[in-house]
């Protein structure tokens, strides 16, 4: 990264679960660590999945992270001497989030943001979309397709309900395909591709 040590900036990884967002932040917040950067995590109060005061990725790596309720309490928690701060699952908080990583970065904070870039439905999930346009670096990873091992785009609930956020793991969601992946919603076209040769 071609940055000055002063300068803030903002990193977003996205993508679909069990893709290891978490796993990438981890791994970027460590080195700092490692380097005695100054550095702070943080993650949703709601999501309670695995444990309350810790980021965890799918494969078990771990990293301390307060928990906060909001992006406000969030923006309230980052101590002066921090450097770095890293946010994991931000598609469950609220749409301030934009502009408060939008003014850590502006004080000169590196901002490292993990999320959902799409939800269940396959629709943009923000705040990630948004904060992709505003970010010097963009980081798509993919999951493979627990249906037949193509590169995993998509997030597949796999339980009934239409909320928006139902917090949950293999229990209740697949990574899947393009070719895999189905809403749930009318039954798709078929485009003919499968029938279509191409020939050089």
């Amino acid at each position: 990264m071609h940055q000055r040590a002063d300068q803030g900036w903002i990193e977003v990884i996205c993508g679909p679960m069990f893709s290891g967002k978490s796993e990438e932040l981890i791994r970027r917040l460590v080195r700092f660590q490692i380097a005695r950067v100054p550095t702070q995590a943080f993650k949703p109060a709601l999501d309670t999945r695995y444990a309350v005061g810790e980021v965890i990725s799918h494969s078990k790596l771990t990293l301390t992270a307060e928990p906060v309720t909001s992006s406000d309490e969030l923006l309230r928690a980052v101590e002066d001497r921090t450097v770095v701060v890293g946010i994991d699952e931000a598609q469950f908080f609220d749409d301030g989030l934009i502009e408060v990583v939008t003014l850590l970065a502006n004080a000169g904070k590196r901002v490292i943001v993990a999320g959902l870039d799409l939800d269940y439905l396959g629709r943009p999930f923000e705040p990630i979309p948004t904060l992709m346009t505003r970010s010097e670096y963009v980081t798509k990873t993919l999951a493979v397709c627990h249906r037949c091992g193509g590169p995993g785009l998509h997030t597949q609930r796999v339980i009934e309900s239409d909320e928006l956020v139902v917090l949950g793991a293999t229990d209740a969601y697949e990574a899947r395909c393009r070719r895999c992946y189905d809403p749930g919603e009318a039954v798709q076209p078929s485009l003919g591709l499968e029938e279509t040769a191409v020939t050089a």
